[in-house]
């Protein structure tokens, strides 16, 4: 199981240490849709009360990562192609405008400070470091995101990638076809930095299509 982390720079609680842990675990794949755990179970490999290992499953569970079973524990969701294709369509819906839009409005100081997260999307793929690829990812996209302005927009996107999960990533590693992906991000900063709102769009359209087509692919 992943080991439980800092966050930021504030010391955080049990209960968010350990949702963390929990969520890195789902996106490495070390706890599978269907399994069912108990918070005993999971507090054991934490090296925690059950407690905030019960807390923090809650919170997955409002979040749709998994389901509560009564006297046995909470079971980790299975998120179905129909849903995955929902959830791109949104994300599409609300980021390929708004970033497009940020050709016109985004400082190029503010930009280019998210190079080095986008170096570190690729360096992770290279790696085949899941977990350091998708919280890079987060931060990238949210990142760039919150330049437009709008705190509500950046929460609804967090929310379906949370949901979606990333799906497939361990078979993309295997077949190494995550750095393809990964250099995207790199691709759509060189546009946004042009100005070049139509390459912006282009790029961030094939970004979500590409990122559905491996799920389905894995």
């Amino acid at each position: 199981m992943t080991a439980l982390k800092d966050l930021g720079g504030r010391r955080p609680s049990y209960r968010e240490r350990v949702a963390d842990a929990l969520r890195a675990a789902l996106i490495a794949g070390e706890l599978r849709p269907g399994e069912v755990h108990s918070a005993p179970g999971l507090a054991a490999r934490f090296g925690v009360s059950a407690t905030p290992v019960r807390e923090a499953m809650l919170d997955l569970a409002r979040e749709g990562l998994v389901d509560t079973v009564p006297n046995k524990g909470f079971r980790v969701t299975a998120v179905s192609d129909r849903q995955l294709d929902e959830y791109t369509h949104v994300r599409s819906l609300i980021e390929i405008p708004t970033t497009a839009g940020l050709a016109a409005t985004a400082d190029p100081v503010a930009l280019e400070a998210l190079r080095p997260v986008a170096e570190e999307i690729v360096t992770a793929a290279a790696a085949g470091d899941l977990i350091a690829y998708v919280e890079a990812d987060q931060r990238f996209h949210l990142g760039l995101l919150a330049l437009a302005g709008n705190a509500h927009l950046v929460e609804v996107v967090r929310d379906l990638r949370r949901r979606a999960r990333l799906y497939g990533l361990t078979a993309l590693v295997e077949q190494g076809r995550l750095r393809e992906s990964a250099e995207e991000h790199l691709e759509l900063l060189d546009a946004l930095l042009a100005r070049d709102a139509e390459t912006v769009r282009e790029v961030m359209t094939r970004h979500l299509g590409h990122v559905r087509g491996l799920w389905a692919g894995a």
